[in-house]
């Protein structure tokens, strides 16, 4: 059988993901092929790439949410057209699509089965926790963006049986985890120099930054501020106080995993992300809206306390994939329906 497995690009959580989804996918020895498209990530995955594309990526900005000027500037519609004629969709027995907009055009325009594997199918379902202001162009975006015939998700919690809680990564799972005294911080779509302003206002405690915006390594009052390294992240996680982080999914879910302290600042005009802040608030995380000076008081008032989540996801990785396959490699025709 001849599968491809389609992986968004952009940001770290599909990536990461994958590292565990793809060995279980080559040990039902099937003939997989694996495509990633997109910009913005800084992590690599350690297999091959038999088609890498520039897809339709999102660029993080330096204030809280997408740069959409940058966005729309690096979108160029006819390369996205032509990357969506290129890929033999048709070649394949079953097409698995992790938010990757390029195989799920090519699929739907050729009237074939595409398999969603990812966080948004968890998102859009009507069980999973919404914010309380509607957003019409973020859901639009959320569910036309990489259509797909058929959906498993991943999220916080299992809210329907198609919802399965998160895969958590080896390289996490086999992390030893102590309780230090710093706090770790990963806030892509802010600048360094919004993020120095505000935490340094909160004394008595230390913050290892990681920057998207910055590659090298220095040091400022209470604060470290270094690149992006999946090795040093992961490590600063596992001995970390707690965590400070936007509101994806693969970042707090790791830390409620390890179980670590938690507070999320979603980005702004980003629905999935408010979502995802939803679902963690109703769980008891604390949420900020923005990083700004008026919420610094609220991050101390996190920093004071030890209040954390009693949560251990286990790993079903293999579970899932066996469902897929099982469910997918025939009855394309009535997939479609």
């Amino acid at each position: 059988m001849k599968v491809l497995y389609a992986i968004q690009g952009t940001g770290n959580g599909h990536l990461s993901r994958a590292r565990d989804v793809i060995p279980v996918l080559q040990n039902k020895k099937i003939d997989l092929d694996i495509l990633v498209s997109g910009t913005q990530a800084d992590i690599q995955i350690p297999f091959p790439v038999k088609y890498q594309l520039s897809g339709w990526s999102f660029i993080f900005g330096k204030k809280g949410g997408v740069d959409m000027w940058r966005t729309y500037m690096r979108t160029n519609s006819n390369r996205l057209q032509k990357e969506i004629r290129s890929i033999p969709v048709q070649e394949y027995d079953l097409v698995i699509n992790d938010f990757e907009p390029v195989t799920a055009w090519a699929c739907k325009i050729r009237n074939k089965a595409c398999i969603s594997l990812s966080h948004q199918a968890a998102v859009i379902s009507p069980n999973a926790p919404k914010p309380k202001k509607s957003d019409p162009l973020g859901k639009l975006i959320l569910t036309k963006y990489a259509p797909t015939t058929n959906q498993y998700g991943f999220h916080f919690k299992k809210y329907d049986d198609k919802i399965y809680t998160p895969i958590i990564r080896q390289e996490i799972r086999n992390t030893t985890r102590t309780n230090g005294n710093h706090y770790t911080v990963y806030l892509p779509s802010y600048s360094d120099e919004k993020i120095l302003h505000v935490l340094s206002n909160i004394k008595n405690c230390y913050w290892e930054v990681f920057s998207k915006h910055n590659d090298t390594k220095f040091f400022w009052k209470n604060m470290t501020i270094m690149p992006i390294d999946n090795e040093a992240f992961i490590k600063s996680m596992a001995s970390s106080k707690g965590v400070l982080c936007g509101a994806g999914f693969e970042t707090p879910a790791e830390a409620l995993h390890m179980q670590k302290k938690l507070m999320v600042v979603p980005m702004k005009g980003q629905y999935e992300q408010q979502c995802n802040a939803a679902a963690l608030k109703e769980m008891g995380v604390p949420v900020i809206k923005t990083l700004r000076m008026k919420h610094v008081d609220k991050i101390k008032e996190w920093v004071d306390t030890d209040h954390r989540l009693d949560i251990h996801y286990p790993d079903i990785t293999e579970q899932i994939i066996d469902r897929v396959l099982q469910e997918n490699t025939v009855g394309y025709a009535s997939a479609l329906r």
